[in-house]
């Protein structure tokens, strides 16, 4: 049997199965939006835990930056400990905040908590659903890439086809199937990955310093150094990555979903700190396949290393763990843009929905949202590119909001109470600091360190703003 054969094989059976686990959950799913959204803020931890780490290790986290390590060696390193790095930022500073709450997205407590307008509600919900839309097109792009480079199969129909899975099995189950499809898809991420990662270093010996050597011997010692790596790209590339996953729905959800504080905070830290290892060493892997073959472009090194480095079975091993990542990241955005857009902008525009009618919306924009993902991917030059280009757009705008919100409170010595105006923060203040930083984080003339620019810039607008327009805080929310 074939590779090609066995990967279309492998497709079904584990779609058929994601399937089952759907239906099996869908009456809870269906019991009302909140248990849909965020599965009623009841999750422990094994479960937040393994949907953290699931989320994470996406596509673009194996086909991804294994290219990319392929193509800028070590200095790409930077850019994975900001992307990587930020959960454990993420964890030890707002995970536990996050968890004190049962918002169904972080939009609506940036909302409640910090700025009650429905304008500043309805443009911060657009933007964060970029990233989402991001990296659903993005896992879908990477399936497409390994379909095309290792059975020739056209990526258009792949990209739909993945892409049609994941509308089925999130519209059926929203988030109590998916949590319980990624411990399954969690564990396979780690069995499996951990065999992708014995045969790539097999081939060096399992020594990096061999990767050095190598390297060096190829006329490409700047791969394996620092030294030659712009500083202002890799802080560019650091910030970028950082700002990207604070203005993350997916894992304010999964905070939100989490019983308590402890068990929001615990479950990204650990999943956090485990997924930094492995894409680090994902991009290494890169640099190996580059040892090997330095005549790949794009997206092509993981494929080619799975149709040529490894034994048939192994490379369905790791086909299997890069699907399984992929599509636990996949459904898991594509399940936050749509509550995004229920909730922060349909909501408001049409507020008193009831449950049954906005989980009819829901499940109807899941459809919309991931043809819309998967045309994006259509477009995206790789699928990094696409959210690198999502990140510093909504962290940009959002980022500096949710910061200078939260800590130029109201009453300085308070915690923060739902219903209540607990930050100076006004709704012009927000409005325009959002918007400018959004824009200005896409404007290529601003040089390399335009996101560093755009969030400056964003929140002095934000707190010059708001003492300009303090007298006029409305309760528009």
């Amino acid at each position: 049997m074939s590779l090609g054969t066995q990967l279309w094989l492998a497709t079904a059976v584990l779609g058929l199965f994601f399937l089952w686990i759907s239906f099996r959950v869908s009456h809870k799913a269906s019991e009302s939006f909140s248990n849909y959204s965020i599965a009623g803020g009841t999750l422990p931890f094994f479960l937040i835990f393994f949907t953290e780490f699931a989320n994470i290790m996406g596509v673009g986290n194996f086909v991804g930056h294994a290219a990319k390590g392929y193509l800028n060696g070590l200095p790409w390193l930077f850019f994975i400990l900001g992307e990587q790095g930020s959960k454990i930022i993420f964890a030890l500073f707002f995970a536990g905040f996050a968890g004190k709450f049962t918002y169904n997205t972080f939009i609506e407590m940036i909302n409640d908590l910090i700025v009650k307008d429905k304008v500043t509600r309805v443009i911060a919900a657009v933007l964060a659903c970029s990233i989402m839309i991001a990296w659903t097109g993005g896992q879908a792009k990477g399936f497409g890439t390994i379909f095309q480079v290792i059975t020739g199969a056209n990526p258009i129909p792949i990209i739909f086809l993945f892409t049609a899975i994941y509308i089925v099995y999130t519209t059926v189950g929203g988030y109590y199937s998916l949590v319980w499809m990624d411990v399954v898809l969690g564990i396979m991420v780690l069995v499996f990955g951990t065999i992708f990662y014995s045969y790539a270093f097999k081939i060096v010996d399992f020594s990096f310093a061999e990767i050095g050597i190598r390297l060096t011997a190829m006329g490409k010692a700047n791969m394996w150094s620092f030294g030659g790596a712009s500083y202002g790209v890799a802080l560019t590339n650091f910030i970028t990555g950082c700002v990207g996953i604070l203005a993350a729905q997916l894992y304010w959800q999964s905070c939100f979903a989490a019983k308590d504080q402890k068990t929001a905070r615990n479950g990204l830290l650990t999943s956090g700190a485990i997924a930094i290892i492995m894409v680090m060493l994902t991009a290494m892997v890169g640099m190996i396949i580059f040892t090997v073959n330095p005549n790949l472009s794009g997206e092509e090194p993981m494929p080619w290393f799975m149709m040529n480095m490894v034994p048939q079975f192994v490379a369905v091993g790791i086909f299997l763990c890069i699907m399984a990542a992929g599509m636990s990241s996949a459904d898991s955005t594509l399940n936050s843009a749509t509550v995004l857009i229920t909730n922060d902008v349909i909501s408001v525009f049409k507020p008193g929905l009831t449950d049954k009618q906005l989980l009819t919306i829901v499940r109807t924009l899941t459809v919309i949202i991931g043809i819309s993902a998967a045309l994006v991917a259509l477009y995206a030059q790789s699928i990094l590119s696409l959210f690198s280009r999502a990140y510093s757009m909504a962290g940009g705008g959002l980022v500096p909001l949710l910061v200078v919100g939260l800590l130029w409170k109201e009453r300085p010595n308070e915690e923060f109470v739902t219903g209540k105006t607990n930050s100076k923060v006004t709704p012009w203040g927000a409005r325009i600091g959002m918007i400018a930083g959004a824009v200005l984080s896409q404007i290529n003339s601003l040089g390399t360190y335009k996101i560093l620019i755009a969030l400056g810039i964003s929140a002095v607008l934000i707190i010059v703003v708001s003492m300009m327009t303090s007298d006029s805080k409305t309760t528009a929310a």
